[in-house]
């Protein structure tokens, strides 16, 4: 299964560090109610999304301008026939320098095209990281859904 988790990348001109904050900066990008700390190592916080989706992370770890992983302590997917799928993976935030530009490389382990929330999980994703993400790095302004 390795290789198979979806994953996606950035580059940006900003530094290590401007990365690492924003992506811990979690409701400046990505959209729905989040309830609890997302920048301390250890804390849990939930993010809930009209019903459709509920998730509960714990950051277990966090390097600063480095990485960045919560692991999904407890989720719930409305639009799946296993609405736990989340439960058990790891959302991985990579964070290293490509030349002159930093890289931020997504993984989110344990969604692979094998699970059914596979599409529709990867797409919105791929928004959030690419679309909102990127513009929060770069221009200090995320584009989340909002809050309904």
């Amino acid at each position: 299964m390795k290789g198979k988790d979806y994953t996606v990348s950035i580059l940006v001109d900003k530094t290590p560090k401007q990365v690492y904050e924003a992506v811990n900066n979690v409701r400046a990008w990505w959209s729905g109610e989040i309830t609890g700390r997302t920048d301390r190592l250890s804390s849990q916080w939930t993010y809930r999304y009209q019903d459709l989706h509920r998730s509960t992370q714990k950051i277990t770890e966090m390097v600063p301008g480095k990485r960045v992983v919560w692991h999904v302590t407890d989720s719930y997917l409305s639009f799946v026939k296993d609405n736990r799928e989340w439960n058990g993976t790891d959302i991985v935030f990579d964070i290293a320098m490509k030349g002159d530009k930093t890289e931020l490389r997504f993984t989110h382990v344990g969604l692979a095209p094998a699970v059914e929330c596979y599409g529709d999980c990867s797409s919105a994703w791929r928004f959030y990281i690419k679309d909102s993400l990127r513009k929060l790095i770069t221009t200090g302004q995320g584009t989340p859904n909002p809050t309904e």
